[in-house]
């Protein structure tokens, strides 16, 4: 199977202080991975490295057989990018904003597609301000696969959705993967994860501390309920001991 992205020994520090250390990570094509941690744990130094918008002390990167850095023109062609935080002016439509980061592309998706398949289609007037926080968020993933992309970062991608819209967009992302698009992904949601990911990482303190399926996870610990799972590999705290 075909290897998608390719991370190796990549580190990053702030000063003295360490934000990520030895981070390797394989994802092949087609696969949806998905990279947890607590806040504060390297989720986001980890994918900024990788896209290239920070530059790392040490590692190498692929995507799609290319240099985040040195092809970054190339590269972006065939990736799309959502992040938790993105901020757009506030006078802009939906379709404006969609039309402008169509424009932006050679082989750009039709975007009204996307707006149908996400429930945004009564929305393509409204200005980005006044749409509720699922709406956007549900917005920055559709802006993210405009480009038509061979792989997708999503960060935090259903946040402030309901059960129902989450639902709708897992549905959504599926489909994409049985067309091939590779799919890298961070989510606080457990059910999310087993429901979308085909492998994980898990972060801690910069360290990846477990790579490898949800069934490994359980199987390699003490608990049943993935959610305790990943809070055991994490080391948080777990209030209800399911063993």
């Amino acid at each position: 199977m075909e290897t998608t992205i390719k991370v190796q020994n990549l580190c990053k520090s702030y000063g003295n202080i360490p934000a990520i250390k030895d981070i390797n990570i394989s994802v092949n094509q087609g696969e949806v991975f998905g990279l947890l941690g607590a806040n504060g744990a390297g989720k986001s130094t980890t994918i900024e490295c990788i896209l290239g918008t920070k530059i790392a002390e040490k590692g190498t990167v692929s995507i799609l057989g290319m240099n985040p850095i040195a092809d970054r023109k190339r590269l972006f062609e065939n990736v799309g990018v959502q992040f938790q935080e993105s901020n757009y002016q506030d006078k802009v439509t939906v379709s404006e904003l969609c039309e402008v980061t169509q424009s932006l592309y050679k082989s750009a998706a039709n975007y009204t597609d996307l707006i149908e398949q996400f429930g945004l289609t009564d929305k393509l007037k409204s200005l980005v301000s006044e749409l509720s926080g699922g709406q956007r968020q549900k917005l920055f993933i559709v802006l993210a696969l405009i480009p038509n992309p061979k792989v997708v970062f999503l960060d935090e991608l259903t946040t402030g959705l309901d059960t129902k819209a989450r639902r709708e967009v897992w549905h959504c992302l599926s489909r994409l993967k049985e067309q091939g698009l590779t799919i890298f992904l961070t989510s606080h949601f457990m059910d999310e994860v087993e429901a979308l990911c085909d492998r994980i990482a898990i972060l801690k303190k910069g360290q990846i501390v477990f790579t490898g399926t949800v069934t490994d996870a359980i199987q390699n610990s003490p608990y049943k309920d993935f959610e305790d799972v990943y809070l055991w590999y994490a080391e948080e705290e777990i209030e209800n001991e399911n063993l």
